[in-house]
């Protein structure tokens, strides 16, 4: 039960924190970062697909909130590739 409390408290710090991060960010700099964040964003997708494919004694719970966050990590990865190409094409010259 402990643990629980404690994993929780963690999660709702991390909010917190993500939040404040986030604000602080002036928008200029949103793109730039969204595209740097994608390698983290590939890890998720590693520890999904690996909380998905979670062994024969694992319950009908723990399957399925693996492939609810295999789909979300993937959507992530992908709009994020597709916002960085998005902005590098607006670097580009125009012929």
């Amino acid at each position: 039960m402990e643990m629980i409390v404690m994993q929780l408290a963690l999660f709702v710090l991390s909010l917190f924190l993500g939040v404040e991060l986030i604000t602080k960010v002036p928008p200029t700099l949103h793109t730039p970062l969204m595209s740097g964040t994608n390698a983290i964003s590939g890890i998720t997708l590693v520890g999904a697909v690996i909380a998905a494919g979670a062994g024969d004694n694992a319950s009908g719970l723990v399957h399925g909130l693996g492939f609810i966050a295999v789909v979300m990590a993937t959507v992530n990865v992908i709009g994020g590739y597709l916002v960085t190409n998005r902005m590098l094409a607006m670097f580009k010259r125009k012929n």
